[in-house]
């Protein structure tokens, strides 16, 4: 019965340690220099936490320590191996990858963001990610343009 109860217990954890990988855009991944460093800071913190898991004696323990480090390993060396980098901007005549474009909302508010990869955004900290409605409706166009994402409007203020 002793036997059984190790088996089970070792099945359970078998399956916990198995996690899926974390979902891959489907959109090309462009990165500016900023999201290139941060992928391969992301990528190298993975692997000191995954080599550190492997340090525990317990090889149940181990399995469960080593799972997330080791999905984020898989995840973090696909984005850096897939990364497209792309150049800052040459011309702030119209908003494209990497822009910091400032807009007016139809009511009234005014938001500043600049336009990044997938990984990088954090529409808290100001930048937003290429493929989102606001920027796609944002990208070729010039000051004083107006656009609708939505029910709302938005026109360009600047961009930088």
């Amino acid at each position: 019965m002793a036997v059984a109860f190790t088996k089970e217990e070792s099945a359970e954890t078998a399956a916990e340690t198995q996690l899926p990988d974390r979902a891959i855009s489907p959109h090309p991944n462009f990165v500016t220099e900023g999201g290139w460093k941060a992928l391969n800071a992301a990528l190298q913190e993975a692997r000191e936490q995954y080599e550190a898991a492997s340090a525990v004696e317990d090889v149940n323990e181990r399995r469960r320590q080593t799972a997330v480090p080791l999905r984020d390993v898989r995840y973090f060396a696909e984005r850096v191996r897939t990364a497209e980098l792309i150049a800052a901007p040459a011309s702030n005549e119209t908003v494209v990858f990497g822009s910091t474009v400032t807009f007016s909302r139809d009511d009234g508010r005014v938001q500043t963001y600049r336009i990044v990869g997938e990984d990088e955004a954090e529409p808290k900290q100001g930048t937003i990610s290429y493929v989102s409605p606001v920027a796609q409706s944002l990208m070729g166009k010039f000051v004083g343009d107006a656009v609708m994402v939505g029910e709302h409007e938005l026109e360009i203020v600047s961009i930088a």
